[in-house]
């Protein structure tokens, strides 16, 4: 077949899925993932309020981030997730990183801050922190960013410099928004490379795996359980007079070349 495998069978059999016989039992299913993302929320909310909420940052992160990686531990096998993590050797005792992760589906942003190795904050959307409970931790990982507003687009680029200075990774989804095509990865926004420039870290490149097969594009209530993988890749140091686009373009291929061998 070549071509990379016709970009691995159009990327996981990645197309907009038509509804079938069986997706009743998958919605079914959804229901019950949300009753646990629930109830395992709000058995989370007493010890993060005691121990977690009212620190102040670094600490307040680096103990939310134990606390989600215990959390999903239990939700993720619960909702018949388990996941599986490679490439933590490639993050260096002391270092800091900038973390670039593949965006499939929804269930990407809980399986990939909670298993960063150290504290980290992500980027996210305004609008999230507004929803009860869930808010108060949602913006405890997080530099908020109200992506219609250019004064917030401006001020969370330094806030995640201030994020890196205080010893965090910075977790950034560099596709933008949910892959939904069928290719392994869309094109990437420039925001994680000219920060890597501007503060001179490392990029870590971090490509989850099978989240699409758990909510495919196209299908609003569904969730199919399915073994996940996340493997963090050897860091990319911004080379001198290395510009925007060609480190963009140089994790990028990176990224796409690792993702249509390992996929399965």
């Amino acid at each position: 077949m070549t071509d990379k495998d016709q970009q691995k069978k159009n990327f996981e059999g990645g197309r907009i899925q038509q509804s079938g016989p069986g997706d009743f039992i998958w919605s079914l299913w959804a229901v019950w993932v949300i009753i646990i993302f629930v109830v395992t929320m709000l058995l989370f909310l007493i010890p993060f309020l005691l121990f977690c909420y009212f620190r102040k940052d670094p600490q307040k992160t680096r103990s939310f981030i134990r606390m989600s990686r215990v959390w999903m531990n239990v939700f993720l096998p619960l909702a018949g997730c388990p996941l599986r993590v490679k490439g933590r050797e490639n993050f260096r005792k002391g270092e800091t990183y900038i973390v670039v992760c593949n965006h499939n589906a929804l269930v990407d942003v809980p399986v990939s801050t909670p298993f960063i190795p150290g504290g980290n904050k992500t980027i996210a959307k305004i609008e999230m922190a507004k929803v009860p409970i869930f808010g108060l931790m949602y913006r405890t990982g997080s530099v908020l960013v109200d992506r219609k507003d250019e004064n917030s687009r401006r001020d969370s680029f330094a806030r995640m410099k201030e994020v890196l200075e205080m010893g965090l990774h910075m977790c950034l989804y560099p596709e933008g928004t949910r892959n939904k095509t069928d290719q392994p990865l869309k094109e990437f926004h420039n925001g994680a490379f000219r920060l890597a420039l501007h503060t001179g870290k490392a990029i870590i490149p971090a490509l989850i795996f099978n989240s699409r097969k758990i909510m495919p594009a196209g299908k609003t209530f569904y969730f199919r359980p399915h073994r996940l993988a996340m493997h963090f890749l050897p860091p990319v140091v911004p080379a001198p007079g290395e510009t925007v686009e060609s480190l963009k373009q140089r994790v990028f291929e990176i990224m796409k070349d690792y993702y249509l061998q390992h996929a399965y």
